[in-house]
């Protein structure tokens, strides 16, 4: 059965990839670089290397379940499950040891937690911590003791100095631009509706954070 979701019409990459047919083409060359479509033993996959990447950014974008996405790839729901299992995680972007002072890429992702950690333990226990090193990093105020740059805060009756007013107005205006990244990788229905298991977020999480990271860079 032939599909209907396919990069050999290039008007579907943009509204299930969140890139331009250029763009999409960056995370395809690099697994095929290291090998990843090459023959390989036992069944072949059912889609050439970019159709499967863009099987795995469909199933991110718009959270369709395997059963319904499988089809309009003209595949079993199978073959999209093996597919998207071991492709997820080939979209992940390369450790940085440098960091741009460009604020709205994303830089590290952490593992995730349960939702009941507070939030310096998952700094540190998500690996984010170590991901960023000493880098100056900036944080709301729910990190104390961590070394993380936050805001004053104003003591009960008291007011804040004109300069410690200034230094969190110029906080704020940096962390706008970290909410706004957020805002922008929740378009992707699968961080808003998530139903995966065991590593499947951060997997996903990863691999978004990639293509996020390539929009940007246009």
């Amino acid at each position: 059965m032939a599909g209907v979701i396919t990069v050999s019409e290039p008007f579907l990459i943009l509204p299930f990839t969140g890139l331009s047919p250029r763009q999409f083409a960056k995370p395809v060359t690099a697994p095929r670089r290291a090998g990843v479509d090459t023959t390989r033993r036992g069944r072949p996959w059912s889609l050439p290397l970019e159709d499967r990447m863009l099987l795995v950014t469909a199933y991110w974008r718009t959270y369709l379940t395997i059963r319904q996405l499988a089809p309009l790839f003209g595949i079993s729901k199978s073959a999209a499950d093996r597919i998207i299992d071991h492709h997820g995680l080939l979209l992940a972007p390369q450790p940085r040891r440098r960091f741009a002072r460009d604020t709205r890429r994303d830089v590290a992702v952490g593992r995730p937690l349960p939702g009941n950690r507070n939030d310096f333990k998952a700094w540190e226990q998500s690996g984010a911590e170590a991901a960023v090193g000493r880098t100056m990093t900036i944080a709301d105020g729910g990190y104390p003791g961590t070394g993380l740059v936050m805001p004053h805060r104003r003591r009960r009756g008291e007011e804040l100095p004109d300069r410690k007013q200034e230094r969190n107005r110029s906080h704020k205006q940096i962390r706008a631009r970290v909410e706004h990244a957020f805002a922008r990788m929740k378009t992707w229905k699968i961080l808003r509706d998530c139903r995966l298991k065991g590593d499947g977020v951060h997997h996903a999480m990863l691999g978004i954070a990639h293509l996020h990271n390539l929009n940007l860079a246009g």
